[in-house]
């Protein structure tokens, strides 16, 4: 019903100077769509006081409502363009006035946790890129046709919506960085086996693909009661995010998925101290996808035990740190992880292995991740007791992965069944800790079966290492000149 009105969005936002990419199509999109959420909450919030005998108070000022200044209408319903703004007037309104009171909020709200401190985060951190006040006209009017009343049209917004995503990452720029492929996560979801009161958490959380889908495998348990829902919508799913964008389409990512008030805070996970993170902080249950490839800062790294320029490596020791004891873990990282012969990927192992039980090694095969060109594997874990053995699953659909033959469910369903018993297969068997080398914890492992070994790493692999530690190299000495004279 809404695919054409999305489609027609984007058509619009490709002719306009202002939006020259899909990222840019999807962020215009996503703070239209927001408003116009947020004037169906409104609606609903008001009916809901009226039945109860209360007044509403609304959350907007008159002016910034979506009713008022964005579709107008007459008696009829159909829109009023004597009072609906247009071309350079509603550019004027939009930059100048509703952007500045909506960022606001941010000051104005009562905590986090609201809706109104969201609106004040979001509108503090895009802006409107529109340039011509008629394509944001025709932007509005299409956005105006969508609903959020029912259950089925929130239902089919949220799958437009991930396909948005999937199409942004699929794009190019940061591809992999946006877009986990949902059949993965679901399996991950289905192994860690989240449980209503628990926390789930993603510190890298990029469109919050992981906490949609816990909330989905979540809110479809039977026999939910009123408590639960409110559990679900206020004390279960957490994240943080540092990219503004992609800040931004988390909230309305699971927002549309039907969480009102999401717990994603804007900021640097990497920038906490591990040694900082306190009982209370703790989560049971991690699900992530951290950047890769990333170089931080000496700063950055100086938070960790374990110092190195890798981002998913200190992402892995903040998930570790900050996981309860028992808590379980499902982290997507590169495979070369595992083979890895640098002092910080064999001192990460060596964590790994001894404060958590990793019980499960998933290797994914090259194009599970359309775009971003590598090799992965997802590593599941219970932290709070050594590992004695580990289970090995190589994923193998019988054909090339891509575009055109990406990730599916039914991909996935013998992983998670064999997992469940640690069950040996021609795609599966385990490995004794003991049988691991002490002194370098290789993790990289030959499958008895034949076929590839999971985690070996290719000489291109051999050559960036070596090139990296060139540049450690080079920054000890030039360190020690520096010292020396």
């Amino acid at each position: 019903m809404f695919e054409q009105t999305f489609k027609n969005i984007d058509d619009i936002l490709h002719k306009d100077a202002g939006c020259t990419s899909e990222l840019d199509y999807t962020e215009q999109s996503s703070w239209l769509l927001f408003l116009k959420y947020l004037a169906a909450l409104e609606t609903d919030k008001a009916v809901e006081a009226a039945l109860d005998g209360k007044k509403y108070k609304a959350i907007l000022d008159a002016d910034y409502r979506w009713e008022n200044w964005a579709a107008p209408k007459t008696p009829d319903g159909k829109l009023d363009h004597n009072a609906a703004l247009v071309g350079p007037d509603l550019i004027e309104f939009v930059n100048g006035k509703l952007f500045p009171y909506l960022h606001g909020f941010k000051q104005r709200a009562t905590g986090p946790d609201t809706i109104e401190y969201k609106i004040g985060e979001i509108f503090g951190e895009i802006k409107n890129r529109i340039q011509s006040g008629y394509n944001l006209r025709e932007v509005i009017d299409r956005v105006d046709e969508l609903r959020f009343g029912s259950q089925q049209e929130k239902h089919e917004l949220s799958h437009l919506y991930e396909a948005k995503i999937k199409n942004m990452g699929n794009a190019g720029r940061n591809g992999g960085e946006y877009y986990t492929p949902r059949p993965l996560i679901r399996a991950m979801i289905q192994v860690t086996a989240p449980q209503i009161g628990e926390r789930i958490y993603d510190g890298a959380v990029g469109s919050a693909g992981f906490l949609c889908e816990a909330f989905d495998y979540l809110s479809a348990k039977p026999n939910l009661s009123t408590k639960d829902h409110r559990t679900l919508q206020t004390k279960t799913f957490y994240g943080k995010e540092k990219k503004s964008l992609a800040y931004v389409i988390a909230i309305m990512n699971m927002i549309l998925h039907g969480i009102e008030a999401p717990n994603i805070v804007h900021a640097n996970t990497l920038a906490l101290h591990n040694d900082d993170i306190q009982e209370k902080d703790r989560y049971e249950i991690v699900l992530a996808n951290p950047p890769f490839g990333g170089k931080e800062r000496k700063e950055v790294q100086q938070n960790f035990p374990i110092k190195t320029g890798e981002t998913a490596f200190l992402f892995l020791q903040h998930f570790i740190k900050i996981l309860k004891a028992g808590g379980r873990g499902a982290i997507v990282i590169k495979n070369t992880f595992l083979s890895n012969t640098d002092n910080a990927s064999i001192s990460l192992r060596k964590l790994l292995l001894e404060s958590c039980n990793l019980h499960t090694v998933l290797d994914c095969p090259g194009g599970t991740f359309q775009g971003a060109g590598v090799k992965t594997v997802v590593l599941f874990f219970v932290k709070g007791a050594p590992t004695r053995k580990v289970w090995y699953y190589q994923l193998d659909p019988g054909r090339n992965m891509g575009k055109t033959n990406p990730l599916n469910d039914k991909d996935m369903i013998q992983f998670v069944e064999l997992q469940k018993r640690f069950a040996d297969s021609a795609q599966s068997w385990s490995v004794d800790v003991a049988a691991i080398s002490a002194k370098t914890f290789d993790l990289s492992v030959k499958s008895p079966n034949g076929g590839d070994e999971v985690g070996h790493r290719s000489p291109q692999d051999i050559m960036d290492e070596i090139a990296a530690l060139d540049v450690e190299s080079a920054e000890v000495l030039a360190l020690i000149r520096g010292m020396v004279s």
